[in-house]
């Protein structure tokens, strides 16, 4: 049993469930939420689930980029494929 991500301060955890209800949980949370057309979204998924979670952004319109990864998890941004790159304005400081 492990918890699952649902939001900032919220995890779900599913006593006497095996590994893969949990991992069905975690996909179907993250299919509900592109269902919604965000532009972008970030949770943290199992390491597991990546291949999953990346083939199910491609085919509703995301794209998947991986983040930081520890004890098993995976901090993963969605994106809008259609949408235009965030850009960011980056101040270079001169050395003097």
């Amino acid at each position: 049993m492990r918890h699952i991500h649902l939001a900032d301060g919220l995890r779900l955890k599913f006593p006497g469930r095996n590994e893969q209800f949990d991992d069905g949980v975690e996909i179907g949370i993250l299919a509900a939420l592109m269902e919604f057309s965000p532009a972008e979204f970030t949770r943290e998924i199992s390491t597991d689930n990546l291949d999953q979670a990346r083939a199910l952004a491609v085919k509703l319109g995301y794209r998947l980029l991986e983040g930081p990864a520890e004890a098993g998890w995976t901090r993963v941004t969605l994106r809008l494929r259609a949408s235009r790159p965030k850009l960011e304005l980056v101040h270079s400081w001169a050395e003097g």
